[in-house]
């Protein structure tokens, strides 16, 4: 049976781990903190801390953008290797790639799973039942690569699967994710929530469910995709300058307006992870 690492072993890449030993796969883990990889182990996710890369046939690498580059353009991987990150971001990531030939198959993926926990204590090997995956191409991705992926995904239990350009990707995301994670991360700033015992309720739980990231990843995240961010914030800003002028001026006309915009577009969206 070929050999499966995952490098990193917080939520995703601990889930990935559980997905695939669940599945029958033979998965080792790698980890900076040696508590973290003895829980692996304990919980059964993972066979062996491993060392040395070059041992093994796939790799999924599951650590903030930063390290993810270092490793893909310096670590030692057994030629052949289909190696596959699962960063949030993917230009930057295909730069650093294909800057100069390598001897493992690349391929970007971003599974569309979490939760608002994190850490390995928080990866589950249903994480990603009936979530959407998507897969990045160029035209240096491999058919064979792309086809053994999905195979793995299949083995996770994802459901739809997209594929899509890097830069694609990363347009999409910028509103779909990273837009929803800082204006929950700013609602949160109000000088009123930190006294609202037995005035919430759904809304207030659906707004800040996402507000606790880890700071040290999604700022990468968001610096490496700077334009697209930028302009989603951007035009949310002047959108919401259309309520508060209203409200400002006592336009009910243009307060009904607006919201009766929003409410349609919402009715339009289907939300569903198949």
């Amino acid at each position: 049976m070929k050999k499966t690492l995952v490098i990193g072993l917080g939520i995703i890449g601990g889930s990935i781990c559980a997905a695939l030993t669940k599945a029958g796969y033979c998965v080792d883990g790698a980890d900076l903190n040696e508590n973290v990889l003895s829980l692996a182990k304990e919980k059964g996710y993972i066979q062996n801390a491993a060392k040395d890369f070059s041992r093994y046939d796939t790799v999924f690498i599951a650590v903030p953008p930063k390290a993810t580059c270092a490793i893909l353009d310096s670590g030692v991987f057994k030629e052949g290797a289909l190696v596959s990150d699962i960063c949030g971001v993917k230009s930057e990531i295909e730069r650093v790639v294909y800057r100069k030939p390598r001897a493992y198959r690349y391929v970007g993926l971003h599974p569309m799973a979490g939760k608002e926990t994190s850490g390995l204590s928080s990866a589950s090997p249903d994480l990603f039942n009936g979530a959407n995956l998507v897969i990045t191409l160029s035209n240096h991705t491999e058919k064979s690569a792309v086809d053994e992926i999905k195979d793995f995904a299949k083995a996770m239990r994802f459901g739809r699967i997209v594929e899509c350009s890097a830069d694609e990707h990363d347009k999409k995301i910028a509103v779909t994710s990273q837009l929803a994670h800082i204006v929950s991360n700013a609602y949160v700033k109000s000088p009123q929530v930190n006294d609202c015992k037995g005035f919430t309720g759904g809304s207030f739980q659906d707004m800040t469910r996402i507000a606790g990231v880890d700071e040290e990843m999604w700022s990468q995240l968001y610096l490496n995709n700077k334009d697209y961010i930028l302009s989603e914030l951007e035009g949310f800003i002047n959108r919401l300058i259309v309520y508060r002028d209203a409200i400002k001026e006592e336009d009910e006309t243009q307060l009904k307006a607006a919201l009766k915009e929003g409410k349609l577009i919402r009715q339009r969206i289907k939300y569903t992870k198949k």
